[in-house]
């Protein structure tokens, strides 16, 4: 899969763009006043793999606690920044890592001039953000709606502003909650410029509805080569939202992450509760952090093909099942033991690959 070339940034340890791999960052949901809060929950997204935080910036206290925040953070902080420069050079003095703010919405030539130098000073990348739903007044007007062409041309004013300053150290996002409106838009904007993209469905809604919105969407993006960077935008924890990121990146072959498991639809020549045995396999493969392809077939028709492809996997018979390992048949064994040798032979596989 070919990667559309972009400019290369940094924000802290992590780079973003050119041949960097794609990064998952998500957003704290704590009150960012709540330094303690808001800490604990970066280290539970960066435990399941968060390459970069977002922490939202409402006030001052918010800002003023990014000192400790940045401090303790074990993965680069961005602050989000809305209207307010004064908030932006305080998040910078406070040590973050990158900022969202849109330069265009900071008040006067001045305000900007201060923002972009003090971002210079310290290489912070600004991430301009467009969404579909706070468009310009005179863009709408032009129009008539949000469009891919409205969205690309908000952002090209925010980009123009922070051109002019000659600073070009920026990452895009064009947002919306309709699918095809944001392929369509960073479609357009990935054909004008080089910068990197940030790509995310914004409010795709709960885990059910958001999972299918943002694979279709951020996936369809990453099958062309577009994306950088990505969030996927999920109603709730945002532990979910780094799971789904891995999810959509491994299918697509763009990042590692943990297990994967391949299970059939079942059909009526399954004899086994395959959908039991697949979701208990599925709920103890969460606990397994190291990459392992696991086969979960519901009959010999495409079990055994499948499992020679998978390291490990199982084909259900009549109320019992045989496992495989890369093909080969290890044993015949009950349905009701099936899952906990299963897992035998996982860890096993670990082991030596770790003697190795």
């Amino acid at each position: 899969m070919k990667r559309r070339i972009t400019r290369q940034l940094q924000l802290g340890s992590v780079f973003i763009g050119g041949d960097a791999p794609v990064s998952v960052q998500s957003m704290t949901n704590t009150r960012t006043d709540d330094a303690a809060a808001t800490l604990k929950q970066i280290k539970e997204l960066a435990a399941v793999g968060c390459d970069v935080i977002r922490c939202a910036v409402p006030d001052m206290p918010a800002a003023q606690a990014l000192r400790e925040i940045v401090a303790q953070s074990q993965i680069p902080v961005i602050a989000d920044i809305h209207f307010d420069y004064k908030l932006a050079l305080a998040a910078i003095d406070a040590g973050v890592n990158g900022l969202r703010l849109n330069p265009g919405n900071i008040g006067g030539r001045e305000k900007v001039e201060a923002v972009v130098a003090a971002a210079r000073i310290k290489n912070i990348p600004i991430r301009i953000g467009v969404n579909a739903g706070s468009l310009p007044k005179d863009l709408l007007e032009k129009y008539g709606h949000p469009t891919a062409e409205a969205l690309v041309e908000a952002a090209w004013r925010h980009i123009h502003i922070l051109e002019e300053l000659d600073y070009r150290n920026i990452k895009i996002s064009l947002k919306a909650h309709d699918v095809p409106l944001t392929i369509a838009a960073y479609r357009l904007l990935a054909a004008q410029c080089d910068y990197p993209l940030h790509v995310g469905i914004t409010e795709a809604g709960t885990v059910n509805s958001g999972i299918i919105k943002s694979a279709v969407g951020i996936g369809t993006l990453l099958a062309e080569g577009i994306g950088d960077t990505i969030r996927v935008s999920l109603t709730g924890d945002p532990v979910n939202e780094v799971k789904v990121a891995y999810n959509i990146l491994k299918a697509l072959g763009l990042r590692e992450y943990g297990p994967t498991l391949i299970s059939c639809p079942t059909c009526g020549r399954t004899r086994i509760n395959l959908e039991k045995l697949a979701l208990e396999v599925e709920r103890r493969l969460d606990e397994i952090a190291e990459p392992i392809t696991v086969a979960v077939m519901g009959c010999i028709v495409n079990g055994p093909g499948e499992a020679r492809e998978a390291d490990i996997g199982i084909a259900g018979g009549i109320g019992e099942g045989l496992l495989f390992r890369k093909g080969e048949i290890i044993k015949k064994v009950s349905e009701d033991k099936i899952v906990d040798e299963l897992f035998d032979e996982i860890k096993k596989i670990l082991v030596e690959r770790k003697m190795k």
